[in-house]
C-alpha cells in the first residue's frame, strides 16, 4: 500500500484475515472513503490465502480518509489516510459520454474511439500475449474488446492457462470459489494496457463456451458480476460490455436478467464506467434507450445506418463489429482491407465510431480477432491515417450534415437526397465529407472559400492535397449535364476516383 496516489490512479488497501470457511461467500467487506463532502464506498474482495483487498480510484486532489466495514472483526474498523496528487501527463481519467453522441476523458480531453477486437488474447500464454502487447504498442488502436472468460470457437480451441473458478482434478468448476491466480494474471494484462493508453472494453459474458461459464445460474451470475466490480472498477480505463452477442444466450439468460446486470453496474460501480451490450443478429439490437446503458455497441455490416442508430437511441454509436478484414470462410471475416477502411470512414464521417478486426487464416490458428499475436493485413494503416485526421476535429465531435439545417456550406433544405448518399459531418466551421464509392468530378457547395481552407483527402493512397473552390459556370460545365437551377455558385473540383474525402476548415 502506498500513501500517495495520483488522481484517477489506483489506491489498494490490503488486509489480513482468516481463510476459514468460504470467504467468497461468507465475508462482507467495504470501505468508506471521504474527502470533504465527497463519500465513496467501494466493495472489497477476497484475494486468496487470507488476503482481502479494497481498491479505490480517487477523483479529487488532497488528503482522503478511509474506514473499513466488515462482518469479520479483524477486517472491520480499519482506518487510515492517503494523499491524492495531480495526475501525470498521460493520465486523463476515465472515459465518459460527451456532448450526447461522443466521448471525452474526465479531464475534458476528447476521446475518439479507434478500437480493435481480440477476444481471448489474455488466455494464450505469456509468449503470445507479450507479442500482442507489442503489436498494440505499434498500432493505432486506443480500445480493445476482450473477454474475461476463455473462448471455444473455430480457430480458438486451446485450453486457457488459467481458469476463473477453482477446479478439481476432473475439471469440474467450484462456482462458489474464484481462483485469484486467474485474476492476478488478468489484472497484469489490464495494467499493461493502461500503460499503453488503451481502453479495456471488458466483455463479461459470451456464448462460445465449453466450461459452463455461459450457463451459470442467476445467483452465480450476480456474484461473478459483483466480484468483477470490486476487483476491476478502480482501473480508470475499464469499460463494461455485458456480453458479446447476448442474443445467443437468451435461452439461459433472459432479457430481464440482462436488465438486472445493467442495474447492478449502475448502482454498484462507484465510478460509473461506460456500460454497453453487443448483439449477434443484426436485427436483435438491445434496447439501448434504457437509461442504464451509456452508449450503443452494435454489430452490423450496414454502416450507412449510423444516422438511423443515432436518431433511434440518442447516444454514442460504436459499431464494434462491422465485419473483419480477412480470408476465413465465414462471411463476417473475409472483407478486404480497403472495404474495412471504407466502413470506418462512413461511421466516422457520420458522427459514429467503428471497431477493427482481422481474421486471416494461419497455420497455427493464431487469428488476431481470437488470440492476438501480430497483424497480417493492411486496414490498420488506413485506420491510423483516419485517426490522425480525426485528431484535428473540434472537441464537440461531428454531427451528420443531414441533421443540421442551413449550416452554411451545405444547407439541408432541398439537398436531403445528397446527404443520404454522401457521408458528411460538421462541427463549428469544420466539415469532413467522405465520398466513398462515388466518383464525383465536382462537389457543390453554397459558399466561396474566402474564409475556409479546403483539402482533398485520398483515403486509399493516404494523401492530403490543398485545393480551392471554383466558380460555377453553366456554359462551361454544360447545361445538358448540370441544371443551372439546381447547382450552387461554387464547387470543388475532384479527381475522378473513389474513396476520396474533403476537409473544409474555417480559418
Amino acid at each position: 500500500m502506498t500513501n500517495t496516489v495520483e488522481k484517477w490512479g489506483l489506491f489498494e488497501l490490503e488486509l489480513q484475515g482468516s481463510d476459514a470457511g468460504n470467504p467468497f461467500l461468507e465475508v462482507e467487506l467495504s470501505a468508506k472513503f471521504t474527502y470533504g463532502d465527497t463519500v465513496i464506498e467501494p466493495a472489497g474482495f477476497y484475494d486468496g490465502e487470507g488476503v482481502y483487498k479494497i481498491r479505490f480510484m480517487p477523483s479529487q486532489v488532497g488528503e482522503w480518509t478511509y474506514e473499513t466495514r466488515s462482518n469479520r472483526d479483524e477486517l472491520d474498523g480499519q482506518t487510515g489516510t492517503f494523499t491524492c496528487i495531480e495526475p501525470s501527463k498521460e493520465n486523463h481519467g476515465p472515459v465518459y459520454v460527451h456532448n450526447q453522441f461522443h466521448f471525452a476523458y474526465a479531464d475534458g480531453t476528447p476521446y475518439r474511439s479507434f478500437g480493435t477486437t481480440c477476444y481471448a488474447w489474455v488466455h494464450q500464454g505469456d509468449n503470445l500475449e507479450e507479442q500482442t502487447l507489442q503489436t498494440l504498442a505499434e498500432k493505432p488502436f486506443n480500445k480493445i474488446r476482450m473477454c474475461v472468460f476463455p473462448k471455444h470457437y473455430p480457430f480458438n480451441r486451446n485450453e486457457p492457462v488459467y481458469y476463473p473458478f477453482e477446479r478439481d482434478a476432473d475439471g469440474n468448476n467450484d462456482l462458489t470459489r474464484f481462483d485469484p491466480k486467474f485474476f492476478h494474471h488478468f489484472e497484469t494484462r489490464l495494467s499493461q494496457l493502461l500503460e499503453l493508453g488503451i481502453e479495456a472494453d471488458i466483455i463479461i459474458w459470451h456464448p462460445y463456451d465449453r466450461w459452463g461459464y455461459a450457463e451459470m445460474d442467476e445467483e452465480t451470475d450476480y456474484r461473478y458480476l459483483r466480484y468483477l466490480i470490486a476487483r476491476l472498477s478502480a482501473f480508470r480505463h475499464v469499460w463494461w460490455s455485458l456480453a458479446n452477442e447476448y442474443d445467443f444466450m437468451l435461452t439461459y439468460k433472459p432479457v430481464e436478467r440482462w436488465d438486472n446486470f445493467f442495474k447492478i453496474l449502475q448502482n454498484e460501480d462507484p465510478y460509473q464506467h461506460l456500460r454497453s451490450i453487443h448483439n449477434g443478429d443484426p436485427n436483435a439490437n438491445y434496447d439501448h434507450t434504457k437509461p442504464e446503458i451509456t452508449h450503443v455497441s452494435i454489430q452490423n455490416w450496414d454502416v450507412k445506418r449510423v444516422k438511423e442508430w443515432r436518431h433511434q437511441y440518442g447516444k454514442p454509436v460504436v459499431n464494434d463489429e462491422l465485419e473483419y478484414e480477412g480470408n476465413i470462410p465465414f462471411y463476417w471475416g473475409n472483407i478486404s482491407a480497403e472495404e474495412e477502411v471504407h466502413r470506418f470512414w462512413i461511421m466516422t464521417a457520420n458522427g459514429g465510431y467503428a471497431g477493427h478486426g482481422e481474421t486471416y487464416m494461419h497455420p497455427d490458428d493464431i487469428l488476431w480477432w481470437g488470440k492476438g499475436g501480430v497483424l497480417h493485413g493492411d486496414s490498420w494503416k488506413g485506420i491510423a491515417f483516419l485517426k490522425e485526421i480525426m485528431q484535428d476535429t473540434p472537441a464537440e465531435g461531428l454531427t451528420p450534415i443531414a441533421d443540421v439545417k442551413d449550416n452554411g456550406l451545405f444547407p439541408a433544405k432541398g439537398t436531403t437526397w445528397y446527404w443520404t448518399r454522401i457521408s458528411g459531418g460538421m462541427a463549428d466551421g469544420y466539415y469532413l465529407i467522405y465520398l466513398g464509392e462515388h466518383q464525383m468530378k465536382m462537389m457543390p457547395i453554397w459558399s466561396e472559400d474566402g474564409n475556409y481552407d479546403v483539402e482533398i483527402i485520398d483515403t486509399h493512397d493516404m494523401t492530403i492535397t490543398p485545393t480551392t473552390v471554383q466558380v460555377f459556370d453553366a456554359d462551361t460545365m454544360g447545361e445538358q449535364t448540370y441544371s443551372e437551377r439546381a447547382m450552387p455558385t461554387y464547387y470543388i473540383d475532384l479527381p475522378t476516383k473513389p474513396y476520396l474525402a474533403v476537409r473544409i476548415k474555417r480559418r
